[in-house]
Formats: structure tokens, C-alpha cells, sequence
């Protein structure tokens, strides 16, 4: 992010002083601050690099903590599949609906972390009160993403959570038969398992 840019917006959040001249033209014009749109593209920005810093300012300066880009993901969508646990964390705190899926197949922030693997990021998104059991729109839950991936940390994760394994998906495959069907008997066991 350019210098000025940062600048022009923290400028813009400070506190009102006293004036005892007049800016000059440049000054002000480096100290205007962002179109809204810019501040929106910025949050994006942010999520994805994982400036966590930047965050809180953004939202009080307008932009929507859950408002997609134009791919269909939201900024928690986006610092939760590229592994930015403080951005996750600022996002959270800022207001960001945890439970909101991507618009284009309905995957959540918890399924894109079960896509990528980032253990300290699923167990933020699974304090929060979303269904553990959510759907994207083939279906599919978390927990058969993290099974598909060999992500067995956050399976058992996921389980603990209530996650169930006996879901099936619109093709009719459970997380167990996903697993089974890539040989990862130990995996698809545990999953099989009848819930205690």
C-alpha cells in the first residue's frame, strides 16, 4: 500500500485540531480521503495480505465488513482461505458475518480454512454460532472438505464440534465415503464411527 495512501487515511481518522492557517492546496489533497469504493477495495486488500492493522479504520470509514468483491468472497472468505489469522481476528471483531457463503458456490470461511488447512483460523471460525453442518451449494460441508484433504486435525476439530458425518452430499457421498474412496481406511474409520 502506497505510503501517501496509508497516510490519507489515517490523517482522515484523527481527531480534529485546531487550525491556525489554512492548508495549502497539495496538503489537503494528500490528506483527502479515499472514494468509498477505494476504502471497500482496500478492505478486500487488507483481508487478503493479512493488514490487520488497517482493518478497523477501514470499516469506521465506511467500508462494508461484509460486502463481496467480484469474485463472490467476502473479506473474512478471503483472510481465511490465505491464512491471515489476525485479519480473521480484526474482521471478526469488526463485525464480520462468520456464516456468510461466497456467492458464486456457497462455500463459508470455515470451508474455505478446511480447504487450506490452517488449524489456528478453524478454531476461531468454530467459536463463532454458525452451523457446523452448513452447505455449500453441491452440498458439501466443512467437514467433508477438511476429509478430502487429509486434514485430520480439523476433522477431529470439526467432530468435537458436532460436525456430522453422516451428511451426504448432492452426489451422495458422506465424508467417510469421500475418504474411503481414496484409500484412507484410518480416516474413513473414524469418520464411520457412530458418534458418542
Amino acid at each position: 500500500m502506497p505510503s501517501l495512501l496509508l497516510a490519507s487515511i489515517l490523517a482522515a481518522s484523527a481527531p480534529a485540531a485546531a487550525v491556525t492557517t489554512p492548508p495549502s492546496p497539495s496538503a489537503s489533497a494528500s490528506a483527502a480521503l479515499p472514494s468509498l469504493e477505494r476504502r471497500q477495495e482496500l478492505l478486500f486488500e487488507a483481508a487478503k495480505l493479512g493488514r490487520a492493522d488497517l482493518i478497523p479504520l477501514l470499516v469506521r470509514q465506511g467500508a462494508d465488513v461484509n460486502a463481496y468483491e467480484g469474485r463472490g468472497f467476502t473479506p473474512l472468505i478471503l483472510a481465511a482461505y490465505n491464512g491471515q489469522a489476525a485479519a480473521v481476528d480484526a474482521l471478526l471483531k469488526a463485525g464480520a458475518d462468520p456464516c456468510k457463503a461466497d456467492r458464486s458456490q456457497g462455500n463459508t470461511a470455515l470451508m474455505g480454512v478446511a480447504f487450506k488447512g490452517d488449524d489456528r483460523i478453524a478454531a476461531m471460525l468454530l467459536r463463532q454460532t454458525c452451523d457446523v453442518d452448513a452447505r455449500n451449494n453441491a452440498g458439501q460441508t466443512a467437514l467433508m472438505m477438511a476429509a478430502l484433504f487429509n486434514r485430520t486435525q480439523q476433522v477431529g476439530m470439526l467432530l468435537k464440534a458436532g460436525a456430522d458425518p453422516q451428511v451426504i452430499d448432492a452426489a451422495g457421498r458422506s465424508a467417510a465415503s469421500v475418504v474411503a474412496a481414496q484409500g484412507n481406511t484410518a480416516l474413513a474409520e473414524q469418520l464411520a464411527a457412530p458418534k458418542r
